[in-house]
């Protein structure tokens, strides 16, 4: 046995206490890159609930998500009404990239599915999932995944989409969990953006209706009161396009009398039906319609396709104070931008009875002028006839009761003609009279604005579809009664002949009247043939030539037929210069 003294033999070390060892220091890395992660939480939950505007709130969420989980591309969806998503915000990708890409998705495929299960979803390799398809050309390549929702008071808002963890690793539970967190945050930061969003936007549009209230108070017209409305619904809801159609008397379509913004004079003067069309679909439905895209529509099924370029939209009738609607207010997005949400379109309902509480007063005041007008003519009427006629009766009667003291021949022949005249002015006063007094009966009476759309109605059932009208200018006021008759005839013959000879899908109509009435009726027909029978086109020439117009039938742009019937109008009185101090 060896000395107690002695040292006895070294033994190898443990197996395992290398790696305990490793483990022991890598704990305070972990613990430290752990407790960076949480304060990068904490600041990112900070900062997406410093800012209430809802667009920077979405930006910041997206932001901070990338960077918590340290990935290359991020994305956050909102899910729309449809199921879809109305909106994507990338990051990651610079605005050359997302060009190149093309359309935004719409939720399709591996998005659809956090759509369709709203849970975590983390992937080593996003093309091994069932319901990945692929990515557009141009598209980065993406492998490594990990999506999660964005709940707001229990309701999906919508998805946060991270993709290509940096330094090829994959996603862990860490980073879900990290996720996850910020996505609680992130609802609270959007839920108390949209209610401040909701209380700037009730502000605004009490401003606005106050600001409108003034203006009908302040005996503003029809048109300045409609066009202050139109103006602030726009601003307030960020419209691109805002109309306002109303019901034409006697039919059952819309007249487009007020539009403003994108490209408002292809829509100002368009004439709609009641029945299939978006701004008819508020009428029938009498409430408040919505769609996602107004270019495509199902409910629009007359004519040809109209709203190019336009997207979401939102239409509301207008309602007479004493019932009834009277038109319908119309706000439309570009194609691509977001739908309009409750707290946008709910108010327009508001908005709208103003409309129509601006033209109820516009009609009771145009009704109390006609009456002064009236009275005021049946006042000069009675002063003509007891006082000017009267006079000039016994002026007549005086002079040919002198006639026989006159013995000069010239004399008495120029009393006698003078006479004559006196006559002749008592005829043509009594002519006055009756004017002032009678009214208009008849067709005459109804204007050229619903005797044009009368005439386009019913050549609809020949057609087998509505065609497309425009009418623009003061048509009824502009527009004696005789050329009137003549320009409802001329459009029954031209869509006569389109209904028999063009075997066209497509017809427009175009009215106007400025200096000149011009009537356009433009088809995508067989066209005119060569050598045939003009004899209805001769009779629309004719027609023309006798009011001192012209008449123009030939190929149209896109091929068929495209007549041109014009004729000069009166111009309005002025009222004569009065003389100067000499």
């Amino acid at each position: 046995m060896g000395s107690p003294s002695e040292p006895g033999p070294v033994r190898p070390p443990q197996p395992g206490l290398d790696d305990l060892l490793s483990a022991l220091q890598a704990r305070p890395d972990a613990a430290r890159g752990t407790t960076s992660r949480i304060h990068g939480l904490l600041e990112a939950v900070l900062a997406v609930g410093r800012d209430l505007d809802l667009g920077q709130v979405l930006q910041h969420i997206v932001e901070a998500a990338v960077t918590l989980v340290d990935a290359e591309y991020g994305a956050l969806g909102v899910i729309g009404e449809d199921q879809r998503l109305s909106q994507f915000i990338p990051v990651g990708l610079d605005r050359e990239q997302i060009e190149r890409i093309g359309p935004l998705p719409q939720g399709h495929g591996l998005l659809g599915e956090l759509i369709s299960h709203p849970a975590p979803l983390r992937l080593a390799e996003i093309s091994d999932h069932p319901s990945s398809y692929g990515v557009p050309e141009h598209h980065p390549s993406m492998h490594s995944f990990l999506g999660v929702p964005i709940r707001v008071r229990d309701k999906v808002f919508g998805n946060l989409y991270l993709t290509e963890k940096r330094g090829g690793a994959q996603f862990d539970a860490e980073d879900e969990s990290i996720l996850a967190t910020l996505a609680v945050a992130a609802g609270v930061a959007i839920d108390n953006a949209r209610l401040y969003t909701r209380a700037r936007l009730r502000e605004r549009w009490l401003a606005a209706s106050a600001e409108v209230t003034s203006s009908l108070l302040s005996g503003s017209s029809q048109q300045e009161v409609l066009d202050l409305l139109i103006a602030r619904a726009a601003a307030i809801a960020g419209a691109d396009l805002t109309v306002v159609a109303l019901l034409i008397p006697g039919g059952g379509s819309l007249e487009v009398r007020v539009a403003l913004g994108l490209e408002a004079d292809r829509h100002r003067g368009l004439v709609l039906p009641r029945e299939g069309s978006f701004v008819g679909a508020a009428v029938e439905t009498g409430g408040l319609v919505t769609t996602v895209d107004v270019h495509k529509d199902p409910r629009i099924t007359a004519g040809p396709p109209r709203w190019a370029g336009l997207g979401p939209a939102v239409a509301v009738p207008i309602g007479r104070v004493a019932g009834g609607v009277s038109g319908v207010l119309m706000l439309a997005r570009a194609a691509g931008r977001p739908v309009f949400g409750p707290e946008e379109s709910a108010p327009l309902a508001g908005f709208a009875g103003q409309a129509a509480l601006a033209m109820e007063l516009a009609e009771h005041r145009r009704d109390s002028e006609q009456v002064a007008l009236l009275e005021e003519r049946d006042r000069i009427a009675r002063d003509l006839h007891d006082l000017a006629i009267q006079r000039l009766f016994a002026t007549g009667m005086t002079l040919q009761g002198a006639t026989r003291f006159i013995e000069h021949p010239e004399a008495s022949e120029r009393v006698l003609r003078a006479i004559d005249d006196l006559d002749e002015t008592v005829r043509t006063i009594r002519s006055s009279i009756f004017g002032l007094r009678t009214r208009e009966r008849g067709p005459a009476a109804h204007g050229l604005r619903g005797r044009v759309v009368g005439t386009v109605d019913r050549a609809a059932a020949g057609l087998g579809f509505a065609p497309g009208l425009r009418m623009d200018g003061l048509l009824d006021l502009r527009v004696p009664p005789p050329v009137a008759d003549e320009v409802v005839a001329v459009l029954g013959e031209a869509l006569s002949n389109a209904v028999r000879h063009a075997h066209a899908r497509r017809v427009e109509v175009a009215l106007s009247a400025d200096g000149e009435l011009r009537l356009t009726v433009t088809d995508d027909g067989v066209g005119l043939p060569p050598g045939g029978p003009r004899s209805g086109l001769a009779n629309l020439a004719e027609r023309a030539k006798r009011l001192g117009g012209s008449f123009r039938a030939g190929a149209g742009p896109d091929g068929g037929t495209r007549l041109l019937w014009r004729v000069p109008l009166p111009q309005p009185d002025r009222p004569e210069p009065r003389p100067g101090p000499r």
